[in-house]
């Protein structure tokens, strides 16, 4: 097991924070002042992708970000585009709850003669996305419809499905901009069922939705448009 995913899946008490940030929505001039707030905080992972990045974007993106902190850096990528040798680790996320082969193995496939050029750190992630209330980016660039947020029956038995597939990690995901996170009836299932970690983001704008997403049995939260909307979000997360 490599370091990263060694990481996550030994914190056992320590609950991990990751920050997500869309190349798309962060201006490289603001990347140091943002990044400075980031290193003050509890966050312990930076995730760096988006649905739509544009080419070589994200490879740029990272190489600057890179020298500015000493967190580890994960792809968190909408498509092959957005790989960058320079990261740490990259979630190979295989799209479990749509029913688009591309997302599936496609994108996988595609992908792999560019892993072969770098030494990053691949972590098969079953990524689940769930509703909230609003399409979501994922939706429209996968065409894929998530799963209801009342089916719990349904959002477990999927997770457990990527798990008995290989997975090494199960995100949640309610996506960006969503007006509603995941459930934490469905958190909590999905953690009894796993015997991986548990990843959940989108929806959390509160120190209150943390510890409570925490609680319920997240690993590690992800959080990204809640910090994009109000870097003050930071204050109450310092160390």
């Amino acid at each position: 097991m490599k370091a990263i995913l060694r990481n996550i899946t030994t914190a056992e008490d320590k609950k991990l924070l990751a920050v997500l940030i869309d190349p798309d929505k962060m201006e490289l001039t603001a990347l140091p002042s943002f990044i400075e707030k980031v290193n003050d905080s509890i966050a312990t992972h930076i995730f760096v992708g988006g649905s739509t990045v544009e080419d070589n974007v994200t490879q740029v993106f990272v190489a600057v970000l890179k020298p500015l902190t000493q967190l580890p850096i994960i792809l968190f990528p909408g498509d092959v585009t957005q790989i960058s040798k320079t990261a740490d680790a990259i979630l190979f996320l295989s799209l479990l709850s749509g029913n688009n082969p591309e997302y599936l193995i496609g994108k996988h496939i595609k992908a792999v003669s560019k892993l072969k050029e770098t030494n990053l750190e691949i972590i098969p992630t079953g990524y689940l996305l769930i509703e909230s209330g609003v399409e979501t980016a994922v939706q429209r660039v996968t065409l894929t419809t998530p799963i209801s947020r009342v089916n719990t029956q349904l959002i477990v038995d999927t997770a457990k499905a990527g798990e008995l597939l290989g997975m090494q990690l199960i995100y949640l995901e309610a996506g960006s901009g969503a007006k509603a996170a995941v459930p934490l009836e469905a958190v909590k299932a999905v953690k009894k069922e796993l015997s991986i970690p548990l990843i959940v983001g989108g929806g959390i704008r509160s120190k209150t939705q943390l510890e409570a997403t925490y609680n319920a049995g997240a690993d590690l939260v992800v959080i990204g448009t809640a910090f994009e909307e109000d870097e003050a979000f930071f204050d109450a997360l310092k160390e």
